[in-house]
């Protein structure tokens, strides 16, 4: 079971970058003609993702710093990290100096990349299906629903949270996984280990142990009664 939940969450953070989007490609018409649909950022970040792994599996596999570097590359321009990291930080987010939130939302992404980037290694075109397009495009926000295949068959629905921005892009700020929201799970963690440590502490914890200390908050967060 946390095998196949370990693979969808890998999945899931590369399929925002990797997910074929062949069942959004119908916009309402009222859409912004001059930048592209959520289903459209996906599809374009597929080709560069599409691009960058294929046939080159063994070598990122060895060189986990050029893994991240493609991830950087394809990815970073289309998810709003300021933005994502503002919502998991919640109210402690108000606390912040403008220099606590950047180096959190710079140490809480590297930490999240360098725990599921390998996982992203196993993904093939073939386990994701886009479906089909619900709400409007006028709204300032929008999610692309998906179902990911598991190694052994099963489905699981993720979809991805996007942001319009004030020129009009849509950004991508969270993930849901079977209805579990990524945002709300590390707020929930960020906020218990920010009562025990402090946000100065949370961030060095990130910045120095990166995955560890999330493996750290999650497990914290666990054995709560």
């Amino acid at each position: 079971m946390l095998r196949r939940l370990a693979l969808a969450t890998a999945i899931a953070f590369g399929t925002v970058v990797a997910a074929p989007a062949f069942a959004q490609t119908s916009a309402p018409a009222a859409a912004d003609a001059t930048q592209p649909t959520p289903a459209q950022v996906v599809q374009t970040i597929a080709d560069q993702l599409a691009s960058a792994i294929e046939g080159h599996r063994d070598e990122l596999k060895k060189n986990q710093e050029k893994l991240i570097s493609v991830i950087d590359e394809v990815f970073l321009p289309h998810f709003d990290l300021d933005y994502a990291s503002i919502l998991v930080l919640g109210q402690h987010a108000r606390e912040a100096t403008p220099a606590q939130r950047e180096r959190f939302a710079k140490a809480f992404y590297n930490s999240i990349t360098h725990r599921y980037a390998e996982g992203l290694l196993n993904y093939t075109r073939g386990r994701v299906k886009v479906l089909p397009f619900k709400g409007d495009l006028n709204d300032k926000r929008t999610v692309v629903r998906t179902q990911v295949v598991l190694d052994d068959g099963k489905l699981v629905s993720i979809d991805y949270a996007f942001r319009k921005g004030r020129n009009g892009d849509w950004k991508a700020y969270d993930v849901i996984i079977e209805g579990i929201s990524y945002v709300t799970n590390y707020r929930n963690q960020v906020d218990a280990e920010i009562r025990k440590v402090g946000i100065e502490q949370l961030i060095t914890n990130l910045e120095t142990q990166g995955e560890k200390a999330l493996e750290t908050m999650a497990k914290d967060n666990k054995d709560k009664p």
